[in-house]
C-alpha cells in the first residue's frame, strides 16, 4: 500500500487519536532517544495528514445563500474568534 493510500485509509479522528498518544508518550519523557525520534517523525507525519484533511474539508464547505430566489455558492469563510479582538 502506498503512502497516499495509507493516508486515505486513516480518518482524521484516527490520526488525531494516534497523534495524541504520541504526544502523551513524548511528554512522559521515559522513551529512549531513538524511539522518541521515531515517535516525533510519526507525529509530524500525522500532523501534516490532519492539516491536509482539514484543508480538503475546508475547500468543500460552501455556504448557500438565497439571493433573489436563487442560491449562490460562496466559499467557506471561517468565523473569527471575537475574543482575539
Amino acid at each position: 500500500m502506498s503512502n497516499g493510500e495509507k493516508d486515505n485509509a486513516v480518518s482524521f479522528e484516527e490520526a488525531m487519536d494516534k497523534l495524541e498518544q504520541i504526544v502523551a508518550k513524548l511528554e512522559r519523557g521515559d522513551v529512549p532517544l531513538e524511539k522518541a525520534i521515531e515517535l516525533f517523525q510519526d507525529g509530524m507525519a500525522l500532523s501534516h495528514l490532519c492539516g491536509t484533511k482539514l484543508e480538503q474539508v475546508e475547500r468543500k464547505i460552501e455556504t448557500l445563500l438565497e439571493d433573489n430566489g436563487s442560491f449562490v455558492k460562496k466559499p467557506f469563510q471561517p468565523a473569527t474568534d471575537e475574543r482575539e479582538n
